[in-house]
Parts: structure tokens; sequence; C-alpha cells
């Protein structure tokens, strides 16, 4: 196997690294929305939603590091990285980061579903040691919030300090990033949620959840028209990177995948047709997988158009 060409010739920052940023945008909004959730209750309960994000929180990430990881050079070397730090580096900060989250974020999904381990008759051995992490759940739930939160952002500042790319080197994007990743977060918790842990569509906490993704999607919404208007208004360079919106296959991405299915189904699924069409399991299902779908279509314009949009 040639090690020397990753997963993808071309562009400096392929699909593979889209990927990466997409799973760790919903690993990071998941864990962190369903985590508030319960800090703003007052409460650490297991519920089908904390369940579903421990669950996906732990899962996106680590196929997003093997897609990173395969992306390397030489793939089998990815540990040095782990060894040698620069603490003035984006990417070493947010391996850093990463060093704490993985392990923890497992923890939080092994305390989480300990009633569904420990139902499995080979894994009951397992409950004393669940049992023993639990005991410091309150204290695990505030670090890995902070963490996830964290590697939202990180994924935000790793892409921004290109600064060769109008479209991507602006301090906007970090924010983006966290807001996207909370909001693909939240659908995609709900979607898992209903779908293995049982929860009631039409109960209070997926309804709180629902009613967060729309305040969520306004500022994702508010940090692209910052970018545009940042581009529009900028030097010749940025104004350039600007026809990204307008013109090529990404900006068809972008309308098309980001906006139309990412912005505008969840919100014509939720708020028009008949009470019993919005309330149905389909427009329920197919409005969380849209958001889950347009984060994707976002990520990779990002990361495409910004970088094909160079000075």
């Amino acid at each position: 196997m040639d090690f020397t060409i990753g997963l993808t010739e071309g562009v400096a920052w392929p699909w593979p690294i889209a990927v990466y940023l997409f799973l760790a945008g919903i690993s990071g909004g998941a864990v962190a929305v369903a985590i508030c959730m319960n800090l703003f209750r007052g409460v650490h309960q297991d519920t089908p939603i904390m369940k579903a994000a421990s669950l996906i929180g732990f899962v996106t990430i680590v196929l997003g590091m093997i897609c990173l990881v395969l992306d390397l050079t030489n793939p089998l070397f990815f540990w040095r990285i782990l060894v040698y730090y620069n603490p003035t580096s984006v990417m070493s900060i947010g391996v850093m980061a990463l060093l704490f989250y993985i392990p923890l974020v497992f923890v939080l999904m092994l305390v989480s579903l300990r009633q569904e381990i420990t139902s499995i008759g080979c894994l009951k051995w397992l409950d004393p040691t669940i049992g023993f992490l639990a005991k410091f759940r309150v204290a695990l739930d505030w670090i890995v919030l902070i963490l996830a939160i964290a590697i939202c952002a990180y994924t935000g500042f790793l892409i921004s300090a290109l600064i060769r790319f109008p479209l991507i080197n602006t301090a906007v994007l970090p924010a983006l990033f966290v807001a996207s990743g909370f909001s693909a977060g939240c659908a995609a918790t709900k979607v898992l949620a209903a779908w293995l842990f049982g929860a009631d569509r039409h109960g209070e906490d997926l309804h709180a959840l629902h009613a967060a993704e729309w305040p969520i999607m306004a500022v994702e919404a508010m940090c692209l028209l910052m970018i545009i208007i940042a581009l529009v208004s900028g030097n010749e360079a940025a104004k350039a990177a600007a026809s990204a919106f307008c013109f090529g296959l990404w900006a068809q991405v972008f309308w098309i995948g980001a906006v139309g299915i990412g912005f505008i189904v969840p919100l014509v699924l939720s708020f028009f047709g008949s009470r019993n069409f919005r309330d149905s399991a389909a427009v329920f299902y197919t409005s969380g997988l849209a958001a889950i779908c347009g984060m994707m279509c976002l990520r990779l314009f990002i990361i495409y158009a910004g970088q094909i949009n160079s000075i």
C-alpha cells in the first residue's frame, strides 16, 4: 500500500478531512447539547437523549479519527503527533483536547448505557467498574461538556488558520462550526433517541431538543451571512473568493445541499402542512436526516470551495 498520497490527491485538505470535521462536529454537538439539557434541569440522568448522545459522541469521534489518520501521508506514524507537541500550533492543541475527550466520552457512554451494557450476559462483569465510574458523574459531565465545545470550535480554528484562503481564513468560522455541530448534533441525537432508545417523539425531552434547533440554526445562518458580507466588502482576493457562493459545483453543493436540504427542508416540514403530517414519524426522521446531510454539505463546501479560491 502506498502511504505517500493519502486517500485523495489534488487539494491539500481532501474529502476525508471534511468527513472528519463533520463527524467531530456531530460528536461534540450531540454530547454538549445533551449535557446542557441535564445541567439546565439540575440533574445528571441517563435519559434516552443522554444515551443517544453519548453513543453518537463516541462512535463518530472514533470514525472521524480513522478518516484523519488514513489521510495522513504516513498513517502508520500517526502516533508521533501524540508524542511531539507544539503549544503554538492549533493542531497540537486540538490533539491534546482529543486525547482527553475520546477516553472521557467513552466513560460517559459506559455510564449512560450501564443498564443496556450490563443486561448483556457476557458483559455483566463490567457493572462494578461502571458503578465506580458513575460516582464521578458530575465532574465527568462538566469536563466532557467543556471538551465537547472545544472540539467543535477546534475544527473551525484548524481550518481558519489557512491564511491563503479568504473564504475560510475568518474568525467567524469557529463560531459557524460550533453552531453547525450543535445543529447536526441535535438532529442526530433526537433521531437515535427515538429510533433506538424508545424516546417519545411527542415527549417533553424531544420537544425541548427540537425547539433548541431553531435558535441554533439562526446563529448558523448569521455566521454564514457574516462570512459572505466580509468577503463581498473585502479586498480583491476576498471578492474573488465570494464567487464560490455563486458559480461552480460547490455553489450548487452549498445552495442545494447546505441551504436547501439542511435549512429549508426541516423548516418546511416543521411549519407547513397539517398537524398530523408534521407529527408523523416520516417527517420526524426526514427532518433530522436532512439537517445532518446539510451539515455534511456545508463542511464539503467550506473545505473545497475555500481551497479552490485561494490567493
